[in-house]
């Protein structure tokens, strides 16, 4: 297999492995759509489950595992609401409830599902929801309705309510919630349609503000979804690791955008300070001063967190709706009168700017007690033809830290916090072959090599560390193929299959050990390691898809002619028979560098 493999090591490398652990990515008219992959695209870990990794940075979407938890949640009696929600959640409830009166037996299982709901009741309506919005974010559609990643992977909140899973799926057959989710989609859609242009301006105005284009970031993704099943007051927004989403329920094609916008900051902003999170250390004496602020922990333990959360407050502050009329001064006005119509018009100006300051004033209160250096910096900012991201350096380094912990200590505090809508889920600290895997989603190739020959070094004789040990020749494997060592990897990927029992880890074996056969023009060869992996039974979206393409049809590299006419009787397919996932259409020929 290697002698022809050998001549095509980056090929193999940015292709074959391109799509482990992305779920059928498609090609998109995303601005990065036609560039090729960066690492972090290649082997993104700690993704949110509806991002397409190929698909576009910004977008606005509906989800039926959403709408179907949030249907499920209205029929055990979630009503926040109701009256002022679009038509379509009461008509769904209507439906729902005729399918429960002809059946029994869907009242049964709606009892079952309900009964769970009541036991898991947290302090108020709002949190209860959150942790099933957080769960359904982790579902694959009908008719599997299953959990994307393994337990360690989700959110907090999402698995304590997991176990749910099996009573949602049973109830959403006995009610026909698929098919209920057919006949409203096209409402969906129109729903989209309406929020589209006020979503749309709202990005552009921000962008024009901050002075950085829409596509800053192609590896960051930012997504709204809507569903008007939940009630229009509450906006779920989340960041899993790069990936920042907000869940909203429109009305008459409008949806809280102050709520969507400060998401929408932070997806902007938080690169930038994260770059600078060395200098920002040195602000760790303001944490003393803000102990009794009603802030949450991270915000009074985190100077990182803290500093991203008072720059974007300022810069909403210097950007909100003050509903303070400014004075126009009339043209062609008699010079006489000029000086009257300017103290009108100052007038005008410094009301708006003493409502931005109560703002200010207001976060200071609740503790965000860099809110104000930063408001002051902002003015400046305006003036300046420079973009944020340039003098973002600036604001931070310039930072008197002295005066900002004085000014924090005459701070007097509120004594109840505002409502956060912002949750984060940041991966947890990896080591091991999680840091190993964690390097090679970067493209450090030979960092995450080191790990894994370090967990083979230190194998014992247990059983954890047979697996630990087929999981560092499946990390070695990958490693192998974007080194060029093809029949390195093919010796990895098979002692892997020799020691795991994970059938993920089995399955994946299989695909690519199938593609390198496909490429070699072996196809019968290939097939059989594709049933291979449908026999191992991952049953997770991604595998299937991968394995079942394999069996329908050679693997091919996108953009490149197949070299098997003539090769025999198994010779693969053609070129234009590219499997969906790993962004097809898409050249990804480049090997990932370091």
């Amino acid at each position: 297999m290697a002698s022809r493999l050998s001549r095509l090591p980056a090929l193999i490398a940015a292709v074959i492995l391109g799509c482990w652990a992305q779920a059928g990515a498609q090609s998109s008219s995303s601005s990065s759509s036609n560039q090729p992959p960066s690492p972090g695209q290649l082997y993104a870990q700690e993704k949110a489950p509806l991002i397409d990794p190929a698909g576009p940075t910004i977008s606005l979407i509906s989800a039926e595992p959403v709408f179907i938890m949030a249907s499920a949640l209205n029929a055990c009696g979630y009503d926040e609401g109701v009256d002022e929600s679009e038509p379509v959640r009461k008509r769904v409830r209507e439906e729902i409830n005729q399918a429960l009166e002809k059946s029994e037996d869907a009242r049964a299982k709606r009892d079952a599902l309900c009964l769970y709901v009541a036991q898991h009741r947290l302090t108020g309506s709002e949190l209860d929801i959150s942790q099933y919005i957080s769960l359904s974010l982790y579902l694959t559609p009908p008719p599997e309705m299953e959990t994307m990643v393994e337990m360690s992977e989700m959110p907090p909140d999402a698995t304590q309510v997991a176990d749910m899973v099996p009573l949602l799926n049973a109830f959403s057959e006995a009610v026909d919630l698929h098919g209920i989710w057919l006949t409203v989609h096209l409402l969906y859609d129109q729903f989209a349609g309406q929020v589209h242009d006020p979503l749309s301006q709202m990005i552009v105005n921000t962008n024009l503000y901050l002075k950085m284009p829409a596509s800053t970031y192609v590896d960051r993704r930012f997504i709204v979804v809507i569903e008007p099943m939940f009630s229009p007051s509450v906006v779920n927004a989340r960041i899993y690791g790069t990936d920042y989403v907000v869940v909203v329920s429109p009305v008459n094609g409008k949806i809280p955008m102050t709520a969507v916008r400060h998401t929408y900051l932070h997806y902007v902003i938080d690169p930038l300070l994260l770059a600078r999170s060395s200098a920002i250390d040195r602000t760790q004496p303001i944490l003393k001063t803000i102990r009794d602020a009603p802030l949450p922990y991270r915000f009074r333990s985190d100077t990182l967190a803290l500093t991203i959360e008072c720059l974007i407050k300022a810069i909403e502050a210097r950007t909100m709706d003050t509903g303070v009329p400014i004075f126009k001064i009339p043209a062609n006005v008699d010079r006489s009168q000029l000086p009257k119509y300017e103290r009108e018009r100052q007038d005008s100006l410094d009301k708006a700017e003493a409502a931005r300051l109560a703002a200010v004033q207001h976060d200071m209160n609740q503790g965000y007690v860099l809110t104000q250096y930063f408001y002051e910096q902002m003015i400046p900012f305006e003036k300046d033809p420079a973009s944020l991201k340039d003098d973002i350096g600036e604001m931070v380094y310039s930072m008197d830290v002295d005066q900002q912990v004085h000014r924090a200590r005459d701070t007097v505090f509120d004594k109840e916090a505002d409502e956060d809508v912002l949750q984060r889920y940041q991966p947890r600290k990896l080591t091991g072959l999680d840091l190993a895997e964690a390097k090679l989603s970067t493209g450090d190739v030979q960092g995450a090599g080191a790990l894994a020959e370090k967990a083979l070094a230190d194998e014992t004789d247990t059983v954890q560390s047979q697996a630990d040990s087929a999981r560092a020749h499946f990390i070695l494997a990958r490693v192998d193929l974007m080194t060029g060592h093809p029949e390195q990897a093919i010796d990895d990927f098979q002692k892997t299959l020799a020691l795991s029992k994970q059938q993920r880890l089995l399955a994946w074996s299989h695909i690519y050990l199938g593609r390198m056969l496909d490429l070699e023009c072996k196809r019968d060869e290939a097939v059989a390691e594709y049933k291979e992996a449908l026999a191992a039974r991952d049953w997770q979206q991604d595998t299937r898809l991968a394995a079942e393409r394999g069996v329908k049809s050679a693997y091919v590299v996108p953009g490149h002619e197949h070299d098997c006419d003539g090769a025999g009787d198994d010779a693969a397919g053609t070129a234009s028979e590219q499997p969906a996932e790993g962004g097809a259409g898409q050249d990804k020929t480049q090997k990932p560098q370091p």
